[in-house]
């Protein structure tokens, strides 16, 4: 199983790539969190800002068609798209993902 994030300024947005994601079977679960508070440099200035964070439970075989959909939908100029691999996860946690997360066919 793998995990990525992302973040964005605003809840519907957060709703919106969250469905999204989960319609089209590319992730077995979304937890969006927030507001929480982004710093970072932008443009040459430090930048503080409320964001949402997505967190999505996606499998390898997903991953390629999650990460193209989320970010040619993202709100931002530069999104934020960080993946790791989960060391563990419980057996029945994993099964539930697989039967819960298929690519819709086209």
């Amino acid at each position: 199983m793998l995990i990525a994030w992302t973040t964005v300024t605003d809840s519907a947005d957060a709703d919106r790539l969250a469905g999204a994601a989960i319609a089209a079977g590319l992730a077995a679960c979304v937890q969006i969190e927030g507001p929480i508070t982004s710093v970072y440099r932008w443009e040459g200035r430090i930048e503080t800002a409320a964001e949402f964070r997505l967190t999505f439970k996606t499998l390898p075989a997903h991953l390629a068609a999650l990460e193209k959909q989320v970010l040619a939908t993202h709100p931002y100029t530069v999104p934020e798209w960080i993946v790791v691999r989960a060391e563990l996860v419980s057996e029945k946690y994993l099964s539930w993902a697989q039967a819960n997360s298929s690519p819709l066919s086209l």
